[in-house]
């Protein structure tokens, strides 16, 4: 569907499919097509680097480690529970590897991400349309989405807090 979209000059669509396609299997070639065609329509968002290199590969591998990590405190748990006379001492050395785990899950989980679908898009200091304007995104922009608020998601914007409209915003699920 990309290789279509961007063939149709649609390059906004083909960086969505594109996205989507890195979330699902992130590839480093992927995400070198999608950088290539953010640099020709000169989007921001798209960066290379040694940490985005870094980060597609901890992705690539972060639901694997998951399983990995899960399926060890379960077998720990039940060896601990059959093992009803074992010492206390195992019990902390468990609990211990149980907040690693809670750890994994939800303090390195990959960032939310979303594309820009309209040309001229708002991006608001606040979740209000009567809020200061900061900037006018361009479609195909990529933003880091950090929660929503009504009819609002609120995006990080060259390292500032922004403010963007639910209908101008298609997140990378």
């Amino acid at each position: 569907m990309a290789y279509v979209q961007e063939g149709l000059g649609h390059y906004p669509a083909a960086l969505y499919y594109l996205s989507l396609a890195q979330a699902r299997q992130p590839r480093r070639t992927t995400w070198l097509k999608i950088t290539e065609v953010a640099q020709n329509h000169r989007l921001t968002g798209y960066t290379t680097s040694w940490r985005q290199e870094l980060i597609i590969t901890f992705r690539r591998y972060y639901y694997r480690g998951l399983q990995g990590l899960l399926g060890v405190a379960v077998a720990g748990g039940i060896l601990l529970l059959l093992r009803r006379g074992a010492a206390r001492r195992w019990w902390l050395p468990y609990t211990t590897y149980l907040g690693l785990v809670a750890l994994y899950l939800n303090v390195l989980v990959p960032d939310q991400t979303g594309l820009v679908a309209r040309s001229r898009a708002a991006l608001m200091a606040g979740p209000s349309a009567g809020a200061s304007w900061l900037t006018t995104a361009t479609a195909g922009d990529r933003l880091v989405v950090q929660g929503q608020e009504d009819i609002w998601y609120r995006v990080r914007w060259r390292g500032r807090e922004a403010y963007i409209r639910r209908n101008d915003l298609l997140l990378v699920q």
